[in-house]
């Protein structure tokens, strides 16, 4: 493992060799951070992402020496984002985290915080807006302890994508986004709940994240084009775990 920025003005960068490590780095965080917040405050509130990156950090957590490692009853799971499909769909966030993660662990039912998307897109983000409130209370932007992050070519995270009036939103803490591409409607936490977490965590794996993580994370005033670049907690409590490959354009 390489840092490859670490001055308190910026946010923690680690280069890690391939997606094994980067995965397994990831894994290490969730633990440790999970220990740290049921310690202070008898819970552990993570909002994770789908896609591919994260896939492999929930198998691992799911496994013999991790999951013995987290208190699991303690642990409250929200989503980042999710498709409006059933979550018996391949295309769901909620499968994925599930097969890989949630069914592997002794976790009450009522630790899982989904995002319905089998509902339609306005009354998913409501319904889940409400269920976040229930959790965090009325009064002001909930703090996850936690929230994984992707990103992807184009530079959007969870699903905020550039361009989209979403990443305006300032008041909702849950909205719905549709999309004609990739053909699915979708339920995204909001910029004001990413940058008010406790800790931040992107992962980027692969060349293709390459140009956009490089533009990110160098070129200053450029990475406000991008969603994933208006993530800005602060610097201390933001880390970006990327392999080899995403980190190929960076000049550090």
């Amino acid at each position: 493992m390489e840092t490859l920025i670490g001055d308190r003005s910026r946010p923690r960068v680690e280069v890690l060799p391939d997606l094994e490590a980067l995965s397994r780095r990831a894994a290490e965080i969730f633990v440790a951070v999970s220990k740290n917040s049921i310690a202070r405050k008898k819970r552990f509130a993570v909002a994770i992402s789908g896609g591919s990156t994260p896939r492999r950090m929930y198998t691992l957590l799911g496994s013999l020496g991790y999951r013995e490692r987290v208190e699991w009853p303690r642990v409250h799971f929200f989503w980042a984002d999710e498709r409006c499909v059933p979550k018996e769909d391949e295309a769901s966030n909620f499968k994925s985290a599930f097969d890989a993660l949630l069914s592997k662990i002794d976790l009450p039912e009522k630790n899982i915080h989904r995002v319905k998307g089998e509902e339609p897109p306005d009354k998913a983000a409501s319904d889940y807006e409400k269920e976040i409130r229930r959790f965090f209370g009325e009064s002001e932007i909930p703090v996850f302890d936690l929230i994984f992050l992707g990103i992807g070519e184009d530079g959007h995270t969870a699903s905020l994508f550039p361009g989209s009036k979403s990443i305006e939103e300032t008041v909702r803490l849950a909205i719905p986004v549709y999309l004609e591409k990739p053909g699915k409607n979708r339920v995204t936490l909001t910029l004001p709940v990413l940058n008010h977490a406790g800790e931040v965590l992107f992962l980027a794996a692969g060349s293709s994240k390459a140009a956009v993580v490089s533009e990110i994370l160098e070129d200053g005033e450029k990475k406000k084009r991008f969603p994933a670049g208006l993530v800005h907690p602060a610097p201390e409590k933001m880390t970006w775990l990327i392999d080899q490959e995403a980190a190929g354009k960076l000049r550090g």
